[in-house]
């Protein structure tokens, strides 16, 4: 190793623990060895391991300092009978939209048990690299945000932005900050044509105009109070986020009609009280907003828990036919999905309902229990809040297939979402595809160990090694990157249940 590539790979060292908010005998901790070894490490003047390099990549979460690695998979080992108890993480959808909302202050935003998933580093890059400070404070997820006087917009990473859907989030509280910016096309998963269109018909009425330019977003700005209440095309959650970003910093009075009222949107809304905006109508279609001309306030929050984890977390358990409790489920989202499985057969115990740190979102303890499941006999179909939950839908595929009889899912949002469960066909489950949006599931199944390349699409991609875990043999999934956007530690935490799941890279 040359002293020029000494130098190299210690900056890159650095400027990744810089990132993630560690000192130097913080990530010396994690590694096991000296704050002077970690000391030499940046300086370039230590010699380097390829062990000691994979070792520094997984200590700070950065495949660019995992030289020359390529793509993690998934070894599984099953079946597998999971026992314990286990907590539900913090909401990503909702922890993507506060990170998005923190630009409408100019005051620090601190945020409490953020899922420290790559949707959430994907847009903490692209922050950054608009000049907002950005910092971890401890191992329990909390995060510190601070913008700078004036946003660096023309500076934004682009090849982070093209990673995730949730830029598109920047809309609404940036046409208050820029009279003129560009956005680069949102990726993120591969769910079919997701037209911005709503997007851009909400936020007209605030004078923001989007061009679509070659590989970006041209916005131009004007503001301008909205001249009657805002009517959404679609109940999208994304959305009606930009849609209450953009309007909290109105002075005035906006109203959304036919708003989503989804965990997230909610979450949002309550951080937004929190900077002094008022939000009337919360958990209903119909918000009314006062906005305020500027906010510059330090403020503390904490999102509410995931309950499309909660939901993963339950699948698990009906799948392996397995007892297990999951702490902290956000009920009030999960109620429909508990009904319909009810109806299926499954039984489960739950605690009284007691409030998340929000102080607002209603949570209880769920004990699963073994249950002989049966089809149920209407089609099982997702529903804006509070019906079936979109996510939610997936997991029922895997549920199915475990049950006796034959069940319809019918996934009508998504053009192409449906056609990943078929990957399920290749572990010995009996899935037909109808169409783009309908499967038809005939269980109970015996699955088996096969090598599948993990779908582009986060639910399917878990309903995938999900099945893994019951199934018998070895399984291998091939590429989940896509599972890491929305999970933290998924793997681990299934392991800590009993799971046999080994992560690894081809040499």
């Amino acid at each position: 190793m040359t002293e020029g590539y000494k130098s190299t790979i210690g900056n890159v060292v650095r400027d990744a623990r810089k990132h993630r908010g560690l000192t130097q005998a913080q990530l010396a901790d994690k590694l096991g060895t000296s704050q002077s070894a970690v000391n030499r490490i940046e300086k370039g003047q230590q010699n380097l391991s390829l062990e000691m390099i994979a070792r520094i990549g997984d200590a700070l979460d950065s495949s660019i300092v995992e030289i020359g690695a390529g793509p993690t998979h998934l070894r599984v080992t099953g079946p597998t009978t999971l026992s314990g108890a286990i907590d539900v993480k913090t909401s990503k959808n909702a922890g993507v939209a506060l990170l998005c909302a923190s630009l409408l202050n100019r005051g620090r935003t601190t945020l409490r048990k953020v899922a420290r998933i790559e949707e959430v580093n994907r847009l903490l890059e692209v922050l950054s690299s608009m000049g907002v400070g950005v910092r971890w404070l401890n191992d329990e997820g909390d995060l510190e945000i601070t913008p700078p006087k004036v946003l660096a917009l023309g500076d934004i990473d682009e090849a982070a932005a093209r990673r995730t859907r949730s830029v598109i989030m920047f809309l609404g509280p940036l046409l208050h900050r820029s009279d003129d910016f560009e956005l680069p096309y949102a990726g993120g998963c591969q769910l079919g044509e997701r037209t911005v269109e709503p997007h851009m018909a909400a936020l007209r009425h605030f004078g923001l105009e989007v061009k679509a330019t070659e590989g970006s977003y041209h916005a131009m700005s004007q503001p301008i109070a909205p001249a009657r209440p805002i009517v959404l095309t679609e109940r999208g959650d994304t959305v009606t986020e930009n849609a209450l970003m953009a309007a909290a910093l109105h002075p005035g009075t906006t109203v959304i009609r036919n708003a989503s009222s989804n965990y997230m949107v909610q979450d949002l809304c309550f951080y937004l009280e929190k900077l002094g905006v008022q939000v009337d109508g919360i958990g209903t279609t119909t918000l009314t907003v006062t906005g305020v001309a500027e906010i510059d306030v330090d403020v503390d929050y904490a999102p509410s828990e995931d309950p499309i984890e909660a939901m993963s977390l339950l699948a698990a358990a009906i799948v392996t036919d397995s007892e297990i409790t999951i702490r902290r489920a956000p009920i009030e989202f999960l109620e429909i999905e508990l009904a319909t499985l009810e109806e299926m057969g499954f039984k489960y115990d739950r605690t009284d309902e007691y409030l998340a740190a929000n102080g607002h979102t209603r949570l209880v303890d769920i004990t699963t229990r073994r249950s002989v499941l049966h089809a149920p006999l209407d089609k099982i179909h997702p529903l804006p809040f509070p019906g079936l939950n979109i996510d939610n839908l997936p997991f029922f595929a895997i549920i199915a297939a475990v049950a006796s009889g034959q069940t319809l899912l019918h996934d009508w949002v998504y053009e192409n979402r449906a056609i990943y469960l078929t990957e399920l066909n290749k572990l010995g489950a009996q899935v037909k595809l109808l169409d783009p949006h309908r499967v038809l599931i005939d269980g109970p199944t015996r699955f088996s160990g096969a090598e599948v390349v993990c779908p582009p699409a986060l639910r399917p991609a878990v309903v995938v090694l999900l099945a893994m875990l019951a199934s018998k043999g070895t399984s291998v999934l091939r590429s989940t990157y896509v599972i890491a956007r929305g999970y933290e530690d998924l793997a681990e935490r299934l392991n800590e249940l009993g799971a046999d799941i080994v992560p690894f890279r081809d040499i």
